[in-house]
């Protein structure tokens, strides 16, 4: 898996660096993660590392299209590895849980606006909110 991950960064001309190879192991094994949660998993491979430099590598992560940044309303940044397809997400309102939702395939109606002000849409984020599952059970009485 490390040479996969160095091929990423090699390949958006970013320096190979435990950080940023600590940082990006942990987004793909654990997506839609706020940075402390980062900062605590990346820590449990370099314990020294500081939260400064774990934010620098997430902006040139982000920066660099490796990662993806989603901040949906009223909740803190989280972050993924999955990039570049337009899918989008479903939060849970009770515990914050995030999952990825497929974007439709073929024509994607949702890069179609009703209006686009003459802008050259390219991509579109859609956020959908609900409860999941496990906060549903919790909340039924039984």
């Amino acid at each position: 898996m490390t040479a996969d991950l160095e091929a990423q960064l090699r390949a958006v001309s970013l320096r190979v660096t435990r950080p940023r190879l600590a940082v990006l192991a942990a987004l793909r094994e654990h997506p839609h993660v706020d940075t402390e949660r980062v900062i605590a998993l990346v820590r449990d491979e370099l314990p020294t590392v500081s939260h400064q430099a774990v934010y620098d590598v997430l902006r040139a992560l982000t920066d660099a299209g490796l990662v993806r940044r989603i901040q949906p309303a009223g909740a803190n940044a989280r972050y993924e590895t999955r990039v570049g397809d337009n899918h989008h997400h479903v939060v849970c309102r009770s515990c914050g849980a995030i999952e990825d939702v497929d974007c439709t395939v073929g024509h994607a109606p949702c890069l179609t606006a009703s209006d686009d002000h003459g802008y050259m849409i390219d991509e579109a984020e859609v956020v959908f909110w609900g409860t999941c599952p496990e906060c549903a059970a919790a909340s039924t009485p039984q």
